[in-house]
C-alpha cells in the first residue's frame, strides 16, 4: 500500500453519507485492481497471522487516505471496491462504537431474518462487541472464507439500516433534523449492504476481478 499517509485520517459521518461508490467500469484503474488482487491472493495463499493482524489494523496507523487511494474510486461490484468498503465499514464503526451499538442493537431486535446470525455479533451487542465484530470480518477476507466475509458485512449493514431508519422514525417530530440524518445514513448502509452482498454472490461465481 502507498507511503506518506502517517497521520490517520478522521472520516466525518457526513463525509460517509455523501459517500457513492463508482458506477462506471470504464473508470475503473488498473492499479487498484492489481494492488487488489495482489494483495489478497498473496496474503491468502500463506495467511501468516502477524500480517493478517497488521493488514486489519493498517487504517489505524495511516488513515483511510491510503486505502482511498487504491481502491475508493472502483466499482462497487469489484474486488477492490469491495475490500475498500470493508475497510470503511470498519473505520466508521470504531469512529463511533457507541452509536454504531445502538443502531445495531435496535436493528437486531426488529430483524425477522437471519441478518444477526449471519453478522455473527453477541447478544448484547455492546460497543467492545461491534469493534471486535468489525475486525474479524475484515479478517476473513485475508484468513477465512471470503464470501461469508462480505455476507457479514452485508447482513450487519442492513441490520444498521433498519435501526437507524427506526430511531429516524422516532425521532422524526421531536428532533426533525436528527431524524433526516438518520434517514439517510439509513439509505447509505442499505446501499453498501446491497453492494456487499452482490460481491459476495460473485466472488462465489468466480467473477469478482
Amino acid at each position: 500500500m502507498a507511503e506518506g499517509f502517517h497521520k490517520p485520517t478522521k472520516f466525518p459521518s457526513r463525509v460517509f453519507e455523501a459517500f457513492h461508490g463508482g458506477d462506471d467500469p470504464a473508470t475503473l484503474s488498473r492499479v487498484a485492481h492489481e494492488t487488489a488482487n495482489a494483495l489478497l491472493s498473496r496474503v491468502r495463499e500463506n495467511p501468516d497471522p502477524e500480517v493478517v493482524e497488521r493488514l486489519v489494523a493498517y487504517t489505524d496507523e495511516h488513515g483511510i487516505d491510503a486505502v482511498a487511494e487504491l481502491w475508493a474510486k472502483a466499482s462497487a461490484r469489484s474486488l477492490p471496491g469491495a475490500l475498500w468498503r470493508l475497510y470503511l465499514l470498519r473505520l466508521l464503526i470504531r469512529q463511533d462504537p457507541m452509536g454504531t451499538a445502538f443502531l445495531f442493537q435496535r436493528g437486531s431486535e426488529l430483524a425477522v431474518g437471519v441478518d444477526p446470525v449471519v453478522a455473527g455479533a453477541p447478544t448484547p451487542t455492546g460497543p467492545e462487541e461491534v469493534v471486535a465484530l468489525a475486525d474479524d470480518i475484515l479478517r476473513g477476507i485475508f484468513a477465512g472464507d471470503f464470501g461469508i466475509a462480505l455476507d457479514r458485512a452485508a447482513a450487519f449493514c442492513r441490520i444498521m439500516a433498519s435501526g437507524a431508519t427506526s430511531i429516524a422514525d422516532d425521532s422524526d417530530a421531536t428532533e426533525p433534523e436528527r431524524s433526516s440524518e438518520l434517514t439517510t445514513r439509513a439509505l447509505r448502509f442499505s446501499e453498501l449492504g446491497q453492494e456487499l452482498g452482490a460481491c459476495a454472490r460473485l466472488w462465489r461465481s468466480y467473477s469478482l476481478d
